[in-house]
């Protein structure tokens, strides 16, 4: 594992997400909040899942997590992900341009949302933030596809070949 592949993880969890919550923006509100019968319900539901996951995994990251994972009050709107997520992104890749190769092996302690305690690698958790993301991106995409629209690609081939021709 190196920085820069670490970086390049950060970076296409950024534009992959930046990408549907722009298809998301074009939906109707009955649209946005359609019950797919999923684990966080709705196109709405698990892009905000996975922008409060980031949000709890820099917080941890930083020695300083959320006291909430999620507040569906403050959390729970097109707006958040619209305005905010791209702020939290560049938190991200600023706390990845000071990775070095010896930073990404050390275990960055924290708790999880039920109190248990654990020490990972930094590259692990990177990985991990990149690959969760991916997966709800993926149900999003299933659910435009069910709400009769195109969604975004947002494979990661297609970022490697936008961002490398």
């Amino acid at each position: 594992m190196t920085v820069d592949v670490l970086r390049n993880h950060l970076n296409y969890t950024d534009w992959a997400s930046r990408r549907l919550v722009e298809a998301a923006s074009a939906l109707d509100p009955q649209e946005l909040t359609k019950d797919f019968g999923s684990a966080y319900n709705s196109v709405l539901g698990t892009l905000v899942h996975v922008y409060a996951s980031d949000r709890a995994w820099l917080g941890r990251i930083e020695g300083n997590p959320p006291a909430v994972y999620m507040d569906p009050e403050k959390d729970m709107h097109l707006a958040v992900l619209k305005n905010d997520w791209p702020a939290l992104m560049e938190r991200w890749k600023q706390w990845g341009a000071q990775l070095t190769e010896d930073s990404i092996l050390k275990g960055v302690a924290y708790k999880d949302t039920k109190g248990n305690a654990y020490v990972t690698p930094a590259w692990q958790i990177v990985l991990h933030f990149a690959n969760h993301g991916t997966h709800h991106r993926g149900q999003v995409s299933g659910f435009l596809r069910a709400l009769g629209h195109t969604p975004p690609p947002v494979d990661l081939i297609v970022y490697y070949r936008e961002m490398y021709r």
